[in-house]
C-alpha cells in the first residue's frame, strides 16, 4: 500500500494519546497525511469530567467546532478514521470531522482504541455518517495496544483490501 501514500489521509481524534499513538503506527507503514482533529475548547483534564462531558455530547447529539479543517479531502482516496470508543461510539469530534464532509466513492479505514467495549457501534455509526463509501473492518485496540499494537495494526493492515 505504500505506493498509495499520496492518497492516503490519517485523521483522528485522541484526548489521552493512545489514538495519537496507533495512528502514528499506521502512517509508519502506510504514509499518507496525519491529521488530529482538535476542538476550539478542549476537552477537561480530569478523566471523570470527560467521561461526563461526552455522554452529554453524545445523548445531545452535539458536533463540537473544530480548530482546523481539511480543505481537499478530495485528493484523498483512502481515509483512516481514528477515534477513541467514547459510550460506545465515536468521539464527537470525530462525528463533527465526518458530518462536514463528503466521503462518497472514498474507502474508509477505521480504528479505535478503548477501554473494555472493543469497536462498539463505531463501523456502524461511521458508515452512517459516510454515506456511499466502502467501510471496511475496524481494528479495536485495548489502551495504546501494548507491545503487541505494531504487530496488530500490521496484521490489520495486511487484511484490508483496499483498492
Amino acid at each position: 500500500m505504500k505506493n498509495q501514500t499520496a492518497s492516503v489521509l490519517i485523521v483522528y481524534f485522541s484526548r489521552s494519546g493512545n489514538t495519537r499513538h496507533i495512528a502514528n503506527l499506521i502512517q509508519q507503514e502506510v504514509g499518507g497525511t496525519l491529521h488530529e482533529l482538535e476542538t476550539v475548547t478542549a476537552y477537561p483534564p480530569a478523566y471523570n469530567a470527560v467521561v461526563e462531558q461526552a455522554k452529554r455530547e453524545i445523548r445531545a447529539g452535539y458536533r463540537p467546532p473544530l480548530r482546523a479543517t481539511l480543505e481537499d479531502i478530495e485528493a484523498y482516496a483512502t481515509v483512516f478514521i481514528g477515534t477513541p470508543n467514547w459510550w460506545d461510539t465515536l468521539a464527537p469530534p470525530v462525528a463533527t470531522f465526518l458530518s462536514e464532509h463528503d466521503f462518497s466513492g472514498k474507502t474508509i479505514a477505521p480504528f479505535c482504541t478503548h477501554g473494555g467495549g472493543g469497536a462498539g457501534d463505531i463501523p456502524r455509526d461511521l458508515a452512517r455518517l459516510c454515506p456511499g463509501a466502502a467501510v471496511l473492518s475496524c481494528l479495536a485496540l485495548y489502551g495504546s495496544g501494548g507491545e503487541s499494537a505494531p504487530a496488530e495494526v500490521s496484521a490489520w493492515l495486511r487484511g484490508l483490501t483496499i483498492p
